[in-house]
Parts: structure tokens; sequence; C-alpha cells
């Protein structure tokens, strides 16, 4: 597969993100053409600018939410592939900027999309959305991809709302030139070196972790399907790959661990102190936003259309990830250890 993106040229919306940076990262040392549209970092640590990202992709600052400037970009550039990764993915955030979840998540991606309508081009389109965009009954079974839309919270609402959107726009594709070929992906909990995002479990362990204070962990019991992120990013890239040779498989897929790799948050914050030694209490709070407790996927469909499957079991993942952190910590190039992760990874 990773021959296959040698002079490809790539569009990642949200690529100074977390996810989008790791994307970013790999293509480009895969020999692709990068581009990408996105917000500056929040961060002024962000993995974007800890991997010299700005120097090695084409970078371009700027808000899906203002449908003239996507326009202008995508008629402007010519791609063979568009990963749209760019949204608000905060849970907990969601519920305090409702309306910029909302635009940023549904309008942003209608944007996109109706910038690529009359592209005059080949080029095919991964939506990237969540696990959470199934209505959550708190099944042991995990959710398969034909499984009812929906979500309590606003983020995991605006990115049903998006899996809506994606199907639109597959129809009026096939009405207009039909070069145009969109699929969407539904991945797990992906944790992996560099996040520093709010509110989410590893940065909370790992800031906690670099000034030596006890960790605060919300929702113990809560399971998840952990994975790195190169899992489902390999997912994306396979996904891709046999869009351009089979546009029938052009549907939604998941992208989560196997079954047997779904974790607690107690699993995560117990298996990190194995690596990078702390304490940790659990803290309750009656009064937070709710929070999916259960959750898991199906993984088959990917398994069988895709020849897809996870490399990384759940020790591994945290091993890495931890790892990771510890690493640049303690004095080690960010670039680097990613590289040799990504390295790892391919091998595998």
């Amino acid at each position: 597969m990773y021959s296959f993106w040698k002079n490809k040229r790539v569009l990642i919306t949200g690529h100074t993100g977390f996810k989008g940076s790791w994307l970013s990262l790999w293509l480009h040392q895969l020999g692709a053409e990068v581009y990408g549209f996105s917000l500056e970092p929040e961060l002024d640590d962000a993995l974007f600018y800890q991997l010299g990202l700005e120097n090695k992709v084409y970078h371009q600052i700027g808000n899906l939410c203002d449908h003239n400037s996507i326009l202008k970009y995508v008629s402007q550039n010519k791609f063979d592939f568009v990963f749209h990764l760019a949204a608000q993915s905060l849970v907990l955030r969601s519920y305090k900027n409702t309306l910029d979840t909302w635009n940023t998540n549904v309008m942003g991606t209608v944007n996109l999309l109706e910038a690529l309508r009359n592209y005059k081009t080949n080029c095919i389109v991964i939506v990237i959305t969540t696990d959470k965009v199934y209505h959550n009954n708190e099944w042991e079974h995990g959710y398969v991809e034909s499984d009812q839309l929906g979500g309590l919270d606003p983020y995991s609402a605006s990115k049903a709302g998006v899996e809506l959107a994606v199907q639109s726009y597959k129809s009026l594709y096939k009405q207009n030139s039909n070069l145009i070929t969109i699929a969407s992906a539904r991945a797990g909990n992906v944790i992996g070196g560099g996040d520093w995002c709010e509110n989410r479990l590893v940065p909370d362990i790992i800031r906690s972790l670099m000034v030596n204070e006890i960790i605060q962990i919300r929702n113990p019991k809560s399971i998840r399907p952990w994975q790195h992120v190169l899992e489902p990013l390999s997912g994306y890239m396979q996904l891709a790959k046999k869009l351009s040779d089979n546009k029938n498989l052009a549907s939604a897929y998941n992208f989560g661990p196997n079954m047997n790799d779904n974790c607690t948050v107690e699993d995560v914050v117990r298996a990190s102190l194995k690596i990078w030694p702390g304490e940790y209490f659990e803290s309750f709070d009656d009064e937070a936003p709710h929070e999916a407790g259960l959750l898991k996927l199906s993984i088959d469909k990917a398994q069988e259309d895709l020849n897809w499957e996870p490399k990384w079991d759940f020790f591994e993942t945290i091993n890495k990830t931890v790892g990771w952190y510890k690493k640049v910590f303690e004095g080690a190039s960010p670039l680097s250890v990613t590289l040799e992760d990504i390295k790892s990874f391919e091998i595998s």
C-alpha cells in the first residue's frame, strides 16, 4: 500500500490537528504531495510545529466555514485524494460551544463537498467522522455500519449530521460528472504521541505525570475502542487506495481495535503507569455532561472489504503512546520519535 502514495496530490483538511499532523507527515514520507487547509494550531507546542510540518507540506491557513475561501482553494488546485479531518472534535467543548461545533462539523463539511461538486478531475474523498455517530444503546456487541445514527451531545449529533451530508453529496456527485468518489470513516478513540487537547484522557495523564501530580480521572469504568493513531490512518489510506480500483466500495467503514482490546479508562491509566510511574484517583461529578459508558465497534466490514486489520494490541498501543511522550519529555526529538513509530508500524 505504501508505495502507492508516491507523487499523489493529497489534500488534508485539519492538517494542523493531532491526527492531521500524523497523516501529513506519513504521506510526506511516502512521497505524496501534501496540501493542507486548516485553522492555525491552538497551541504553540502543537504537534504540527513539533514536526516542522509548515516546511514539509503546502500549508494553507483557512476556515472551512468560509465557503468562498475553500471554494477558491479547491478550484486553484487539482487533488487526487482528499482526507477531511477538520472538525471541532471535543465532546465537552461541544456543550460549551454548541453553535461553533455544528457550524464547523456540518457546514464546514458541506462547504468542502460543495466546493468539490463541479470538479473536472477524478478525486477520492474520505470524510472522517467518529465512532460516536451511532445511537448509543450501551450494547455489549460492536456497532456495525448499518446501525442507527444518533448522538446526545452536540459533537456526536453533529458528526451524525455529517454522515447524512455525505450520503446526500454522494447522490449529487453521481448526478453531475461522477468524477468524485466519497466514503466516510468512523474511528474509535484515537490515542498517540503529540495529542495535547483539553479534557482527553491521555493528554491529561501526561500533563499530570510531567509535573509529578496525582492523575485525576473521570468515568473510570467507561469502555472505549482505544487505538493508536496510526491504525485508523492506515485504514483511511487503505480505503482510499481500494476506492481508486473499485468505486463500488464507497460507503461507511468502522476502524477500531479487535474486540478483546476494548478496555476501560482505568485500564488505560494503569497500563500507562507501568511505563511512566505515577498515581491516580477517581473523580466523580454527578452534574458532569453526558458521556457514553460503553462503546464498541465492529470492524468486520473493513476486514472483509478492505483487507484491513489493526496491528497493535492494547498494551502495545499504550506502550507506543506513553513511550512517545516519555522520550520527548526526556529530550528526544518529536520528529525522530514519530518517524520511529511510523517505521515500526509499517513493518509490523
